[in-house]
């Protein structure tokens, strides 16, 4: 079977060039090169693991069992490590078997949607909490530039209603001023399309055939629509790679479609006009008007006694999901404000119905035809039972920051596993950006009590992840995840290695916890045999945290008689994963030479890893929920916790002893994997953390610690509190930030 050549960042979108070195590639091809490279893997392993045990069986018998029990352990790790290389080559056959089935739809196919006359209602929430400012407005109008016919944009802002300094007053007033500002710019521009449409249908009512010019008509209005969104493009400054993108893709792109369709609409000028062009004559007015049919509003739970005050994003979303299509007032009682539903006739506000829920992180950006491509699926009858259907989002390309690179290699890498699961089932919601049934989270809705107040959850907070959590109890009544494999949105990669730490940290916390629910299902109901493959590949993602004590063991112990350790068969099992991890990498238009660059991210990580896996097991322990700790997205650079710093930095001598020990035993094979850490680990520490930014975090670290020792004291009346010296980095645009929220 050949297969056209096609972008491995397939898209209905015009190319740009986003990336240096992007390339194209046969789906048919990458499926043949990734079966062979598995097969080479898979036999490589069996030979490993068949030395391996051999030689554990070899030390039993002889009665050492320390060494017994030390190969054990390595090879429990190895086990771990190959299943992770065996999920990447798995899930990356799956995606490319899918992409040969999968055919771009065309723009009558999606656009089909302003042909019915009552669309599903569709509502798009962005969760923010102090955001910077002009991020909100590019992720809003993103939201609001998004088309489909019968949409609203809601900013659920979860900042204190009563600022604690005058300057978080002025950024909730300038929040909430943003939003009315640009829905009445929208509301403008729809009255306008609106009145075009109505003197349309009037000219339809008379009776006559509509004259060529039609076409001219409409030709203006959309070239008037392009030179809106340049003129958009023109006044927006440009700080760096978001506000790039933004122009290009969101504003652009998008304008130069609307050229381009005015001038298809102007051919028609000069033709006879037939019964097919009035049909599109009616579908372009009424697409017209929908470009800005996009209300946009702004909620604030935290306003009301009686809603959830909980600090997550899980409880500000279900807060405006449990409004959703019901009346309420504002009553005062007691001193506090409460939201009361009501009669219609009494009602403050109503908040519409929604069959669709878009929800959308305040650091993403929708493309113009995210919600078409995405309902249309929904739409489908064999998508009945598609509870949540996204296209998991891609890093922002072109930044200048060599660390937000590397993560988002990493980020843009692992979006082909995650579209390679869809083919078992086996996918997980993507919390940033996804289109929502209502119908399936009304099933998973639960009623709890928060300070003796009843409140609706849809998405459950028992962990930090709660996207994860939520695809589980959606599977659990029959519901599926679906990956549309195209790349529709783009969302923030943490600029520096303390907002990394906390994003990382929050991802690892918590997968653990979510496991026992995950084997409950797996062994009840029939068919357990044909859901395995959906098992394991869900297992592996929950636990993959764990891969980081894995690697810990092969990279920082010197293991007795390593000699003897089947070394060349791992290496070669490993290379095949490699070589198809360059390509993936140069498909998301990166090089191969960022591969060391991404490996040396995943040992620094290592501890990140295990401090968020530590948090789910006390959690387990103890009962205490973590605490949801927000990505810090504000201007400067975020300050990075001491024991992520000085961990690895330990764990650098512990891989030279090792090295120089296996070395001197002249364990060549297993020693030059040791140097290729130590080079790896030691480059990532010093390009992503820096001596001197690891030097200042740490000092502020103190600073604070002696700031809190001395208000203590104070509190207890030993000594008079003295303010520390202000600690921050050089420079204006290099501060230390100290909130971790």
């Amino acid at each position: 079977m050949t297969a056209a050549p096609i972008s491995l960042s397939t898209t209905r979108h015009e190319e740009t060039p986003q990336r240096a070195g992007h390339w194209s590639t046969s789906p048919a091809r990458e499926l043949r090169l990734t079966q062979y490279c598995t097969l080479f893997s898979v036999v490589a392993m069996l030979f490993a693991l068949w030395t391996l045990a051999q030689l554990i069986a070899n030390r039993i018998h002889l009665g050492r069992y320390g060494l017994a029990a030390a190969d054990i352990t390595f090879t429990i790790a190895i086990v771990f490590l190959m299943w992770g290389t065996l999920f990447h080559q798995v899930t990356r056959w799956a995606f490319f078997k899918r992409l040969l089935k999968h055919r771009r739809a065309t723009d009558s196919e999606v656009e089909a949607i302003y042909n019915d006359e009552r669309p599903h209602p569709l509502i798009i929430l962005i969760p923010s909490y102090r955001e910077e400012l002009r991020v909100v407005r590019m992720t809003l109008m993103s939201a609001a530039l998004t088309e489909y016919p019968d949409r609203r944009v809601v900013l659920l802002i979860d900042d204190p209603p009563n600022p604690a300094t005058a300057q978080d007053a002025r950024d909730l007033a300038a929040t909430r001023a943003l939003v009315r500002e640009l829905n009445a710019t929208f509301r403008a521009r729809q009255r306008r399309y609106a009145s075009q449409l109505e003197a349309y249908e009037r000219r339809r009512a008379g009776g006559n055939r509509l004259d060529p010019a039609e076409g001219h008509r409409l030709a203006i209005l959309y070239r008037e629509v392009a030179g809106w969104l340049e003129s958009e493009a023109r006044a927006h400054s440009v700080r760096d790679h978001y506000d790039d993108l933004f122009i290009k893709r969101i504003l652009l792109e998008p304008a130069r479609a609307h050229r381009r369709r005015a001038a298809e609409l102007q051919q028609l000028s000069s033709q006879e006009i037939t019964a097919s062009d009035e049909a599109r004559f009616s579908r372009e007015y009424r697409r017209l008007v929908a470009l800005f049919a996009a209300p946009m509003t702004s909620f604030e739970r935290k306003r009301y006694v009686n809603l959830s005050h909980a600090s997550n994003k899980a409880m500000n979303l279900n807060s405006y999901i449990g409004l959703l299509g019901r009346n309420y007032r504002e009553i005062a009682r007691g001193g506090a404000l409460h939201l009361e539903e009501c009669a219609a006739e009494q009602a403050e506000f109503r908040v519409r119905n929604a069959d669709y829920i878009i929800t959308l992180d305040a650091d993403s950006l929708l493309l113009g035809d995210y919600a078409l491509q995405l309902t249309r699926i929904m739409n489908q009858p064999e998508s009945a039972r598609f509870a949540v259907v996204q296209t998991p989002f891609s890093a922002v390309p072109n930044t200048t920051s060599l660390l937000e690179r590397v993560a988002g290699a990493q980020t843009d890498v692992q979006w082909y596993g995650t579209q390679g699961a869809t083919l078992f089932n086996s996918s997980f919601w993507v919390g940033a950006n996804a289109l929502l049934r209502r119908s399936a989270l009304e099933n998973i809705c639960e009623t709890v009590y928060e300070r003796g107040y009843p409140i609706r959850r849809y998405l459950h907070d028992r962990t930090v992840v709660e996207d994860t959590e939520s695809t589980i109890d959606l599977m659990m009544y029959g519901w599926q995840v679906y990956c549309h494999p195209e790349r529709l949105s783009y969302s923030a990669t943490p600029p520096d290695f303390g907002t990394l730490v906390i994003q990382r940290r929050r991802w690892a916390n918590g997968p653990l916890l979510i496991v026992p629910k995950l084997i409950r299902h797996a062994l009840a109901g029939s068919n357990r045999l044909r859901r395995l493959p959906e098992f394991l590949i869900r297992f592996y993602t929950l636990t993959s945290a764990a891969g980081a004590a894995a690697m810990l063991l092969t990279i920082a112990i010197p293991f007795p008689d390593a000699r003897r350790l089947p070394v060349v068969w791992l290496i070669f099992s490993a290379i095949p994963y490699y070589i198809l991890y360059c390509r993936d990498l140069q498909a998301c238009g990166f090089e191969w030479w960022d591969l060391p660059r991404v490996y040396g991210m995943n040992l620094l990580l290592i501890t990140v890893n295990l401090t968020g896996m530590f948090k789910s097991i006390r959690q387990a322990v103890t009962g205490t929920r973590s605490a949801f700790t927000r990505t810090p997205k504000v201007p400067g650079r975020t300050a990075a916790p001491p024991i992520q710093i000085l961990m690895p930095a330990l764990i650098l001598p512990c891989v030279l002893i090792s090295c120089i020990r296996l070395l001197a035993r002249s364990e060549w094979a297993y020693s030059a994997y040791g140097v290729t850490n130590l080079i790896c680990l030691g480059y990532a520490l010093y390009s992503y953390v820096g001596l001197r930014a690891a030097l200042e975090d740490i000092a502020a670290s103190i600073a604070l610690r002696m700031e809190g020792a001395a208000r203590v004291r104070q509190l207890r009346g030993e000594m008079p509190v003295a303010r520390p010296p202000v600690f921050a980095a050089s420079g204006s645009e290099d501060r230390v930030s100290a909130s971790a929220n």
